[in-house]
């Protein structure tokens, strides 16, 4: 296979991955669409088109777009995306919460079903949203995607048990392989996870690991504390075009790993899922396709 824009490597995850499988996070960029003040990653544009060559590399049919902090609270770009990937896309939109009952059904009809707060390196929102936002979207039947630092979330804990809307954890909750079990944030995740209130997307497992490396053996114990917490409540992420790694923070990931790296951890974990249910089952259940 031909090489693929943003991931490393050329060849196909070594495991089959079943019919309609979802890759739960992925984002756009097109520079003719302005970066917001602040934003921390500017990085090339990576289209749809280039996103589809990677679908087809790894076996996959449905996708996630999620607007990048790049952005701030312009969805535009991410809805472009959506309107050119049809009924096979779900999207993830940031607001402000100010937006109006129609503009927010309109985003609901272009296919958004959850808003994102990333405090990690989000130019846009504060963790006093929670519970505004929250209530903004739950006559929707939208999530709230959550993206922050571990003592932040941990901090956080009262409120985000009583939020009116599903949690939706990315980059397997900002958490790193050595704060597995130990720290309160990781211990409030699986909480949450196994009380029905929250998924976690196995994705940016490049990112948390000390080793920026999705190979990094590390990363096994606390994808296996997920999958063993709540199988039904997992989903998976290649996170393309990894804006981290065009930034110069580690090196581009093979995606084709990335899939195989699920498959290592679901058969090494006792009780866990299959690849069906993490790729297509759960993903239908959480975006609705």
């Amino acid at each position: 296979m031909e090489n693929v824009p943003f991931s490393a490597g050329h060849l196909g995850p070594a495991s089959p991955v079943p019919s309609g499988a979802c890759d739960c996070h992925v984002h756009v960029y097109d520079a003719s669409y302005p970066a917001a003040s602040g934003a921390k990653l500017l990085p090339p544009d990576a289209s749809v088109s280039d996103y589809r060559q990677l679908q087809c590399r790894l076996g996959l049919s449905r996708v996630v777009l999620v607007t990048p902090s790049t952005y701030g609270t312009d969805n535009r770009c991410m809805l472009s995306g959506l309107a050119a990937l049809g009924s096979a896309a779900r999207g993830v939109a940031v607001i402000d919460g100010l937006e109006s009952d129609l503009e927010l059904s309109r985003l609901h009809e272009q296919g958004v079903r959850g808003v994102r707060l990333n405090l990690s390196l989000g130019v846009s929102g504060c963790v006093d949203q929670l519970v505004s936002l929250a209530q903004r979207i739950a006559s929707l039947g939208w999530h709230l995607q959550l993206l922050m630092p571990p003592d932040l979330l941990a901090s956080k804990a009262d409120v985000l048990r009583h939020l009116p809307v599903s949690l939706v954890f990315d980059h397997m909750g900002r958490i790193s392989p050595a704060q597995t079990g130990i720290h309160p944030a990781h211990r409030l995740i699986l909480e949450l996870m196994e009380s029905g209130h929250a998924w976690v997307k196995l994705s940016g497992g490049y990112i948390v690991s000390e080793q920026r490396s999705v190979e990094d053996p590390a990363l096994d114990d606390l994808a296996a504390s997920y999958l063993r917490a709540a199988p039904q409540r997992v989903l998976w992420g290649s996170d393309w075009p990894h804006a981290t790694a065009s930034a110069g923070m580690q090196a581009m990931p093979d995606d084709a790993r990335q899939v195989d790296r699920l498959s290592e951890w679901l058969k090494c974990t006792e009780g866990a899922p299959t690849l069906k249910q993490v790729l297509v089952d759960n993903p239908s259940a959480l975006y609705g396709f």
